[in-house]
């Protein structure tokens, strides 16, 4: 199931969450933009050969290619090709201000893979990427929505990360 924020153009900035079909960006007659949201948490299992099944919910947002990269908090992003196109000309853009170091931007483009999502849903995860988030062949991963994109877990770092997040959003300490 799909989550479409709109931009309302409140007072707050403020939106409505409509669940519905996934459609791509687009401006709507009034001028509200309209974007598909990666959520939830699923449980995959990693196969022999370095495949993982992307949850039925996000495949036709990412079919039929889509690109691996290194994630925060050592996870590995999937994120659509505009997606990653954006996160690209983000990182170029803050190495020409001074505000990120060439070697991140160097890191970030080694890592990045694209891939193609095969008949059964899969996609291949690359042998630096698994090494990155600690993901081992024949071994459970956790894929979570991340809004703008995906991300693939270890399933006890995600825990630990979860677990963290949720503390700080009930005012505790992480």
């Amino acid at each position: 199931m799909w989550v479409m924020v709109v931009d309302s153009g409140e007072k707050w900035g403020l939106g409505f969450v409509a669940v519905g079909k996934p459609t791509t960006e687009s401006e709507q007659s009034d001028g509200r933009q309209e974007r598909d949201m990666f959520v939830g948490v699923h449980e995959r299992q990693l196969d022999p050969k370095g495949r993982v099944a992307l949850p039925a919910a996000f495949r036709p947002r990412l079919e039929p290619r889509c690109y691996l990269a290194l994630g925060a908090d050592k996870c590995v992003d999937i994120l659509t090709a505009e997606a990653f196109e954006q996160v690209a000309n983000d990182m170029m853009e803050k190495v020409r201000r001074g505000e990120v170091d060439r070697t991140q931007q160097r890191a970030l483009a080694a890592s990045a893979v694209e891939v193609t999502i095969d008949a059964q849903g899969r996609i291949n995860i690359d042998e630096k990427l698994r090494a990155y988030a600690g993901l081992t062949l024949d071994s459970k991963v956790v894929i979570s929505g991340s809004f703008d994109r995906c991300e693939i877990w270890d399933p006890t770092r995600h825990q630990r990360v979860s677990d963290a997040g949720t503390a700080q959003m009930a005012g505790g300490a992480s």
